[in-house]
């Protein structure tokens, strides 16, 4: 049940900070908004302000959420009663771009000022990626790794941070030997590293056997920039796994969804506060990346339609633009409960 509540907390504070980005804009520029959600399907309350238009609702389903413009959906739309100043195909191209991207552009600032406080409060983490440890009797040890070298590369990828490590040892070939290029002593030298495979908990995984734990540093400098180094991290570790989803180096069956993230929430939670923080502020990041792939139904595909319309000088038709993110929808609704699906397999 604790579990529960701390999965409807973390995902409530992303979805609320994400659709106010959409809300508090379209706000300042007078777009009309019909409703402001947290959660989905039926609503369980909601209540209107007599100086305010907007209805505001908590319902059912803790997932999502969503904030109604009108001019945004034409077949809901109340075209006699909204004027049509008050629209938000009247407004300018960049007052429409920033409404879109202010929805993942708070779930940035989100993730920052989080980082912020995590530096702040429990030191600020470096994340060079030199090898602070190495597991005996593992390939990192056997292939010449050494305790203090500097990871410069990882097949030819270049690496700046230790979660850069992390991840690349996620999607690349594990058949293969992993050419690990280090500095040591002021030279660069390769090393090919053959990952071990074991198996735990019915499922095959690949150990190489180094770690990368820097030292804490404390200060408002140092927090800062952790916080940046941190969100840049992250931004590339987001980066990596979506072209690994086209390249092969990652399937759909790795990803996770409302399932997962319950899992992964209650490991955190057990943790502490600290990690709670960290999940809110990775999320965070993963929702606004995802938000701004330019596919129709996310704001991305929206603001690409901005980005047609500034190039050929008028708008998409909005009757064409809507059956476009409303196939779009179908088709992350289908790979949603597809996700959901494997998740639900993985507990078995």
């Amino acid at each position: 049940m604790l579990n529960l509540i701390y999965f409807v907390i973390v995902l409530g504070i992303i979805v609320l900070v994400h659709e106010f980005g959409h809300f508090i804009f379209a706000k300042i520029f007078g777009i009309y908004v019909y409703e402001f959600a947290i959660g989905m399907g039926p609503k369980l309350f909601s209540w209107k302000s007599k100086k305010d238009e907007t209805v505001y609702s908590i319902r059912a389903i803790p997932i999502g959420g969503f904030c109604s413009l009108a001019g945004e959906d034409l077949d809901s739309d109340d075209q006699e009663k909204i004027p049509e100043n008050r629209r938000l195909q009247s407004k300018p191209v960049w007052q429409r771009f920033l409404v879109m991207f202010f929805g993942a552009g708070n779930n940035f600032i989100l993730a920052f000022l989080l980082l912020l406080v995590i530096a702040f409060g429990w030191g600020a983490v470096s994340s060079k990626p030199i090898i602070s440890e190495l597991v005996e009797n593992n390939p990192a040890v056997q292939a010449g790794l050494q305790v203090g070298d500097t990871i410069l590369e990882i097949n030819g990828h270049k690496v700046k941070t230790s979660d850069d490590v992390s991840i690349y040892l996620q999607v690349e070939d594990k058949s293969k030997p992993i050419i690990f290029t280090v500095e040591r002593n002021g030279k660069t030298l390769d090393f090919d590293v053959v990952p071990k495979e074991e198996e735990v908990d019915g499922s095959k995984i690949y150990r190489v056997g180094i770690v990368s734990q820097g030292e804490v540093e404390r200060g408002f400098m140092a927090s800062v920039r952790y916080a940046f180094t941190k969100m840049g991290s992250l931004f590339r570790q987001m980066m990596i796994t979506f072209k690994g989803l086209f390249t092969g180096g990652l399937s759909v069956n790795q990803l996770s969804g409302p399932v997962g993230i319950y899992n992964i929430v209650g490991d955190q939670a057990k943790a502490g506060f600290q990690n709670i923080l960290y999940l809110i502020a990775l999320l965070s990041i993963n929702v606004g990346f995802i938000n701004l792939i330019p596919f129709p139904a996310f704001d991305g595909g929206r603001i690409l339609f901005l980005i047609i319309e500034k190039i050929k000088g008028s708008p998409v038709k909005p009757e064409t633009e809507n059956k476009i993110h409303t196939i779009g929808f179908v088709l992350l609704l289908a790979l949603m409960i597809y996700i959901t699906f494997n998740d639900i397999l993985k507990l078995f």
